[in-house]
């Protein structure tokens, strides 16, 4: 009987740890796979990394739950993440890519359905400059050419990007700003269609992600990129700052994984530290350098100090407050 009793102690240990294991996380967190929402169009910059930074996880080292990534494009992101605050579950099993400043901008100005104390971000996997672009067989070959245009018709140049308040639009009322010039902006449904508008020259430029046009040297130019100095993607490709054009990194595109307030704490804690570790996979690096996709890693208090820094920003810059 002792030895009965022996065996069926260790049986129960041994399931327990079994299913501790199998579970890895709180309460036997993800049962299941993950969905993770994009709120753009397949084959873009958003859609590309965020398909990358997910590809390892269901390893156990990371979530052991395949994600598997939903499309909603629409509104600049804002049809998506409306349906996320609306519709995601709060165990866990619904995630977003967030996109910075994107989602605070159109908090701030549009009026969705979320603000930005909607998420609960996890870790940041991406920092994507945009830059101003035309196509090949532009006549322009410089911004100073191009102000130069501008300035001489007014509202005659049309310049796109992946929707309103995103940050292409950024771009596009600092540099107005900045250099004196007006602009028509035209809004499209995400990165992917607003360069296929330019290589069909229905726009004469456009604000668009650095990792998408890096990848399309051969069907755009790029004249110069939003940031504090120039990228080691685009070495040649001059910053307005050093142009004399006070156009910062405000615009810059922050890409990371977020839940929908109200998913328990220790299921947040526990898939923030699996996210980061995820990011800095050997394969999700290899395969984010190849592709010219900028990587910028910060845990979970890092990303929620870019959520607040982001808003305080764009408040000044949008607000004027």
């Amino acid at each position: 009987m002792k030895k009965l009793s022996i065996l069926l102690g260790c049986f129960v240990i041994l399931m327990a740890a079994t299913v501790a294991f199998a579970s890895g996380g709180p309460g036997g967190y993800p049962r299941a796979p993950i969905q993770v929402l994009v709120s753009y169009s397949a084959g873009a910059a958003t859609d590309f990394q965020a398909r990358i930074v997910t590809m390892p996880s269901n390893n156990e080292k990371y979530f052991g739950q395949p994600m598997v990534i939903i499309n909603r494009a629409g509104a600049g992101g804002m049809t998506g993440w409306n349906w996320f605050v609306d519709r995601a579950s709060r165990d866990g099993l619904h995630m977003t890519v967030y996109n910075l400043p994107h989602l605070v901008a159109q908090a701030l100005v549009q009026r969705p359905r979320f603000t930005v104390e909607s998420f609960e971000p996890l870790a940041n996997f991406g920092s994507d400059p945009a830059v101003l672009v035309v196509p090949m067989g532009s006549p322009i070959t410089s911004v100073a050419e191009y102000i130069a245009y501008a300035k001489a018709n007014p509202k005659k140049m049309t310049v796109n990007g992946a929707g309103l308040y995103v940050g292409h639009h950024v771009a596009t009322l600092q540099l107005q700003t900045a250099a004196g010039i007006e602009l028509t902006y035209v809004p499209e449904q995400g990165a992917a269609d607003a360069l296929a508008s330019l290589y069909g020259n229905q726009v004469m430029s456009g604000f668009n992600n650095l990792s998408d046009s890096a990848r399309a040297q051969d069907r755009l130019r790029i004249l110069a990129v939003a940031c504090l100095k120039r990228h080691a993607y685009l070495p040649d490709v001059p910053t307005f700052l050093e142009l004399g054009i006070d156009v910062d990194d405000a615009s810059t595109n922050y890409r990371g994984l977020a839940f929908p307030v109200g998913v328990p704490q220790p299921v947040i804690d526990w898939a923030a530290e699996r996210a980061l570790a995820m990011f800095q996979d050997p394969d999700v690096v290899q395969r984010m350098a190849d592709s010219n996709s900028p990587m910028m890693l910060m845990d979970r208090k890092g990303a929620q100090e870019l959520f607040a820094n982001q808003k305080a920003t764009l408040t000044r810059l949008l607000l004027k407050k």
